[in-house]
């Protein structure tokens, strides 16, 4: 079985543009969109690491891949509001449920925001930091 999860880290690994930062003291409260665009009531996840095209979270609840959300950070020195992402890939994990996470403003040109893009290089540089 630990081959198995070996194979699936190689794998996440080399899919990534750039290395992701622990990050587990960035407060994060996730939001699904429902209908209408409407944002269903927030959930507080655990922010395991990230970088300024993703992040992984553990999140207490199953959320589908494909699903859109919105992420509003609090951290020392840190606070950005309705980032938008997409859901990866969602496995068990630990006593929740692990999200890969992609940006929406790398998605699609359509999406792209210079204040996001900054924003997010911002927080990915103060962890890279404590990372080293």
């Amino acid at each position: 079985m630990s081959h198995g999860r070996a194979a699936m880290t190689t794998e996440l690994k080399d899919r990534r543009i750039k290395q992701r930062y622990p990050a587990s003291c960035l407060k994060v409260q996730m939001r699904e969109r429902g209908f209408f665009r409407r944002s269903k009531s927030p959930t507080t996840v655990t922010c395991l690491d990230l970088n300024r095209y993703g992040m992984a979270v553990l999140c207490p609840r199953p959320i589908e891949t494909g699903s859109r959300i919105s992420l509003d950070f609090d951290g020392k020195y840190i606070s950005e509001s309705r980032v938008s992402a997409k859901v990866v890939r969602c496995q068990r994990f630990q006593t929740g449920y692990r999200l890969s996470l992609q940006f929406s403003y790398c998605l699609e040109k359509k999406c792209y925001s210079r204040e996001v893009d900054n924003a997010l290089s911002r927080i990915e540089a103060f962890y890279n930091r404590y990372a080293s």
